[in-house]
């Protein structure tokens, strides 16, 4: 599962071999969390409010990048790094 970012103790990941819609898995400590790339809105588990917000205004800035690994994937191409949260 390749690691595309990570910042404040989050990891991001996409999956190869993953289903629609486009997401991104989420991680801080024991939580985690699917996300949806168009609507940021959780698909499935969870993760604590303040880390949940950093993760959307991650996603935010960073929507097109997102979309792009996501094209990635379908191709089962290298994924490409995303900036962390500044």
């Amino acid at each position: 599962m390749p690691q595309i970012s990570n910042f404040l103790g989050i990891i991001i990941r996409m999956f190869y071999d993953e289903h629609n819609p486009p997401h991104f898995h989420a991680q801080y400590g024991e939580y985690n969390c699917s996300i949806d790339i168009q609507t940021l809105a959780i698909i499935e588990g969870s993760l604590p409010a303040r880390a949940l917000g950093l993760v959307i205004e991650w996603a935010i800035k960073h929507k097109e990048e997102l979309m792009n690994n996501w094209n990635l994937i379908e191709q089962q191409k290298p994924l490409n790094k995303i900036a962390p949260l500044q």
